[in-house]
This record gives C-alpha cells, structure tokens and sequence, in this order.
C-alpha cells in the first residue's frame, strides 16, 4: 500500500489545495455546499493528477533510476509492475473524468484540459526549457478553475497572475535542482541545457519581486478593498514577504528545492507562516 501511494504521490495533493482559494478569495467558505462542492473537485483533480503522475514515472523508468532520489520511486525500483500501473492509471483518469462529466460539464472541461496538457508534456513538452515551467504554473491556474466552476465564484485577474507568477518561482528552484544534480555529473532531464545556474539564480529573484510586488498591489487595489470592505490587507504581505524569503534561503543556502510539497510538508517556519497568512487575512477581512 505504501509502494502505491507512493506511485500516486499523495504527497504532492497539496498543490491541489489551490483549488481552495476562490472560496478563500471570495469569503465563500462558510457556505456549506461551496465547500462539498470545492472538496469533490479536489478529489477528482487529485485523481486525475494521479494518473499524470503514473504516465510520467513510466516514461521516464530509466531516466529516474539513475537520479539521486528519484530511483526510489516504484516502477524504477521495480516494485510495482508496469502492466500494474497502467491499469490504474486508466482507471484513475477515467473514473475522475467520468464522473466530472457527471458531476459538473465544466470541471470536465477543466481536467479534460489539464489532462491532454500534462500528457503532451510529459510526452515532449517538459523537454523545451522555459516552456516546461509555463505549463506547470498554467496547471496551477487551472486548479483555480476548477474550484471556480463548481462553485460560481467568479476568479479575479489578481488570483490568476499571483497564482500563475507563484508556480513559476517554485518551478524554477526545481529546475535549479536539476542544474545543480547536471554541476554534479548527473544529468537527470533531457532540457536541462536550456538552463544554467546563473539563469535560474537571476529568473528566481525576479520573479520574487514581481510576485511580492503583485501581492501588494492586490491588497491595496480599489476593486479589493471595495469587494472585502477593508483598507488594511495590505498588512498581510508581511507573511507574504517572509514565505518568499524563505523559500528563497531554503533554495539558496539549504541548496534544497528538489521537491516544493516536500518542502512546506517538512518546513515548519514556511507552514508557521503560511497559517499566520491565513489567519491575518480572514481576520482582516472578517474583523477590521
């Protein structure tokens, strides 16, 4: 059992967590059935996920058997069957999607796109550098989508670009990991020569500065202020400053970005922050 949820990667359902965020965004988490609905669209994108995350490991067997940490995995360590994990990949992705369709036509729209995207990408796309990272953050935006659609809350351009300048930051210090393992003698990804240590470096910085930068001037945007009746969220961008930064040391310092869900799993400064972001802005919007 431990071998299969390791082929899944639970772990990396946390990503699937942005689909909360258009209830966070719109204050709609107290209502009952946004919230059953948000939940069943988490399931069914974290099932469909699953099945990318499957179609991914059989590809690349033989490339993950001579990287450092990836060779653990299950189809590179032999421990489940290839004939096994395509029938529950197929099983995943077509009980998901079905039921989606049932569920709600336009979260199937969502995942039917998420779906043939990630397959285009782990068949080609993740081999073209800078691309590969755009269709990642696009894969973060269109989980806002799905919380979106199943509970009518219109998303903001402000939730979409902080969304999509956030996944591009964290799949660059991915990338740097790859760049790092090549430093080594270890070249783990076929695209990994559209990258060097200097771009990543200067691409990771500046994209820390637009992300904060956009976060700011979402909280102190009209539209915002307006919409959650408050003139002081822009006070939560002091954790929204701290988080950045210390993904940065973690990534700079540390030289550990291999896996971002890892990271906020074992990082109890990023997961203090995070929940004191949480707090502070339900709080604001709720109380001041």
């Amino acid at each position: 059992m431990g071998q299969i949820f390791k082929l899944l990667r639970v772990h990396q359902y946390i990503k699937n967590l942005f689909i909360f965020l258009p209830l966070l965004f719109s204050l709609s988490f107290f209502d009952a059935q946004n919230c059953i609905n948000t939940l069943f669209a988490f399931l069914l994108f974290s099932a469909t996920a699953s099945s990318i995350y499957i179609f991914n490991d059989l590809l690349d067997i033989e490339e993950d058997r001579v990287h450092p940490t990836k060779k653990n995995r299950p189809l590179a360590n032999g421990s489940i069957s290839k004939k096994s994990a395509i029938i529950l990949m197929f099983l995943l992705s077509s009980t998901s999607l079905f039921l989606s369709f049932i569920f709600n036509i336009e979260l199937f729209g969502v995942l039917l796109i998420y779906f043939f995207l990630n397959i285009l990408y782990s068949i080609k796309l993740k081999h073209i550098s800078i691309l590969d990272i755009f269709i990642i953050a696009t894969g973060f935006v269109l989980r806002l989508f799905a919380g979106s659609v199943v509970t009518d809350v219109e998303l903001s351009m402000w939730i979409i670009l902080l969304t999509f300048l956030l996944a591009i930051f964290l799949a660059l210090a991915k990338r740097r990991d790859d760049v790092l393992l090549s430093l080594g003698g270890q070249e783990t990804r076929k695209n990994i020569d559209g990258y060097n240590l200097e771009f990543v470096n200067a691409s990771m910085v500046l994209m820390a500065g637009v992300v904060i930068l956009s976060y700011i001037m979402y909280t102190i945007s009209p539209e915002v202020t307006q919409r959650l009746n408050s003139n002081y969220l822009y006070l939560t961008s002091f954790f929204v400053i701290l988080g950045v930064l210390r993904y940065m040391q973690i990534t700079f310092v540390e030289q550990d970005s291999a896996s971002p869900t890892k990271i906020l799993i074992k990082d109890r400064f990023l997961k203090v922050t995070i929940i004191l972001w949480l707090i502070s802005f339900i709080g604001i919007t709720k109380f001041i």
